[in-house]
């Protein structure tokens, strides 16, 4: 019966240093202010006041460029067939680009003019820097400054689909916009 009541009481004993303390959570308040937070076992105060800061988490600012959901996670111009002009549809994107430059004056792009597979090399060559080109002027009219701007030509030598079909050639004939890192 001695060991019955002793082990009740051992077993009880490590239950009661094996629970958790009981936090308060502290009341919010303004960024910066300091709350005192106390400790409680079952109503009893253990360790005293402590002082914590409940500071509000640190809202880190996210650059636009990375967030998937920006306009400016788009970072290709499309075109026809033969044609170097920015198009209607890509203009808000090109517009985006600028405005960003232009409130990032740190920031360079690399604008990478490409072509699909049809025509010779040198007339290629040719149209993605016109392509590039007018990506370029686009982003200067908005506010963009040259020294962040380079344009180069590819031709049919990145192609990002290798069909040789119009689904394919269409999304060859493109100005890719590349952030320096």
């Amino acid at each position: 019966m001695k060991k019955l009541v002793i082990s009740i009481v051992l077993v009880n004993l490590l239950a009661a240093c094996a629970s958790k303390p009981v936090e308060t959570a502290p009341p919010t308040a303004p960024k910066g202010e300091e709350h005192k937070v106390e400790a409680t076992t079952g109503g009893a105060t253990t360790g005293g006041a402590t002082e914590a800061t409940a500071a509000a988490p640190a809202q880190t600012e996210v650059d636009p460029l990375n967030d998937p959901a920006s306009i400016l996670a788009k970072r290709s111009v499309y075109y026809p067939f033969d044609v170097a002009a920015v198009q209607d549809a890509d203009k808000p994107v090109v517009q985006a680009h600028a405005k960003y430059l232009s409130e990032h004056s740190n920031r360079k792009v690399r604008l990478e003019g490409n072509c699909d597979e049809r025509g010779s090399n040198e007339y290629n060559l040719g149209l993605g820097q016109r392509r590039a080109d007018g990506v370029k002027k686009m982003l200067e009219l908005g506010n963009a400054s040259a020294n962040q701007l380079e344009s180069v030509s590819y031709g049919e030598e990145k192609p990002r689909a290798s069909g040789h079909d119009e689904a394919s050639w269409s999304q060859n004939r493109r100005t890719d916009l590349i952030y320096a890192k």
